[in-house]
């Protein structure tokens, strides 16, 4: 079943309608005229015979070309003459040609490369962007569009991807070789050094603030037998110690006890990465965390602890999400605006992605064209068709008369001088 053309504007079909007849009134009445003037002229001599001829040859024109506009979408006068009514008849025809010239003047390489590098999109890019209303329309836009797609995952979905995606692939995937270069990383890097402060200052502050709980708590496993006395003075000649070990160990850099944990990683890091037995327990380590039942609750209530505090940080408009937000693509346009180097790169790949993707999908893009035509009404189409171009198609009646009284004044003439 053949598809309805859809207009894309009832208004704009309505003044090409108007235009329409108004073009075909005018041509109608210029051969009217021809008409009127070679019925007031005939069999007459001297100049009314040049005038006589001028509008005979005008009315041959005048329908020829008539005939000829006509026949391109129906038949002339209702009659089916071979070769009329072209465009319902070969639409189909038409939409290939047009999709051919479409791809082949409008989806090729270099076409597409200069009017994208011609256009300079990274320039105006940054200059939209370094606008602070702009940059903030971007970054409140993609936010509320994050939150929404943040607060349409389900806790199944997560649990599922998990289970079904995640968990069998951290079993099939050698986890030492990940965690043993990461610690070396990271002690390479010094960057354990940071979380031994932090546990160091914490230590000493809960042991200075909670000597009492120290007391109890080693009190408990102390000799049923022992004196109590003797036990409240090596208690806290321990809390003493441990506090003086501690603020050692805090203000020494090169403590031994750092120099053995450095050692104790940095071995542990390369057992991981090379000796064999290590490498297998760890594996066996991964296979019992991840055969445990409460893995995937695990993995769901962390990412609702995630997005809760996402979703709370974007629906903020004044929160710091956004105002970093905002400021960063604030940056960014100041950046394109002052970096040619950087327009040209983007610039450049904009075109290769363009041309990538006209490579790519420009074939499917064009085949639109004919797949649509072939779908419509002929008849539906043939007025369609006419209604945009026919205004235009009226200027050939109007040259036709014009003309056609030109040159059979022009033959008049001849027929005069020989005669």
């Amino acid at each position: 079943m053949a598809a309805p053309v859809i207009s894309a504007d009832p208004q704009l079909d309505h003044e090409r309608r108007a235009a329409l007849r108004r073009m075909r009134t005018v041509a109608v009445g210029l051969l009217l005229l021809a008409a009127v003037v070679y019925l007031l002229t005939l069999d007459r001599d001297g100049f009314l015979g040049f005038v006589n001829a001028g509008a005979e040859a005008s009315m041959v024109g005048a329908i020829a070309d008539w005939f000829a506009v006509v026949a391109l979408f129906k038949h002339p006068l209702g009659l089916p003459v071979p070769h009329t009514a072209l465009v319902p008849k070969r639409k189909e025809m038409f939409g290939r040609g047009l999709e051919e010239f479409v791809g082949e003047n409008f989806m090729r390489e270099e076409v597409i490369r200069t009017r994208v590098l011609g256009a300079q999109p990274a320039s105006k890019v940054g200059d939209w962007l370094a606008q602070e209303a702009n940059a903030r329309r971007v970054v409140t836009e993609g936010a509320e569009l994050l939150r929404l797609g943040l607060e349409r995952v389900r806790d199944e979905d997560v649990a599922d991807l998990v289970e079904r995606v995640l968990v069998p692939r951290f079993a099939e995937e050698p986890i030492s070789p990940l965690a043993g270069g990461l610690l070396q990383e990271l002690v390479r890097d010094r960057v354990h050094h940071s979380v031994v402060d932090l546990l160091l200052d914490e230590a000493h502050g809960w042991l200075v603030g909670n000597a009492d709980t120290f007391y109890d708590v080693v009190a408990e496993r102390a000799p049923w037998w022992a004196p109590e006395a003797l036990n409240e003075r090596v208690i806290r000649r321990l809390h003493t110690e441990v506090l003086a070990w501690i603020e050692d160990i805090r203000k020494d850099p090169h403590h031994r006890s750092r120099v053995a944990l450095d050692e104790l990683l940095a071995d542990l890091a390369d057992g991981l990465l090379h000796d064999e037995e290590t490498i297998e327990r760890m594996e066996r380590f991964k296979q019992r965390v991840l055969a445990q039942p409460q893995v995937p609750a695990t993995f769901v209530s962390l990412w609702n602890a995630l997005r809760r505090a996402f979703v709370a940080a974007l629906s903020d408009p004044d929160g710091e999400v956004v105002r970093r937000g905002v400021a960063e693509v604030i940056a960014l346009g100041e950046r394109l605006q002052g970096d040619p180097a950087l327009r040209d790169r983007l610039d450049e790949r904009g075109a290769s992605l363009a041309v990538f993707l006209v490579d790519r999908y420009g074939k499917e893009l064009t085949s639109v064209i004919t797949q649509t035509i072939e779908q419509w009404d002929g008849r539906e189409a043939s007025r369609k068709i006419e209604l945009h171009v026919g205004k235009d198609l009226q200027f050939i009646r109007i040259n036709g008369t014009i003309v056609g009284g030109l040159v059979g004044v022009l033959i008049h003439t001849v027929a005069v001088v020989a005669g």
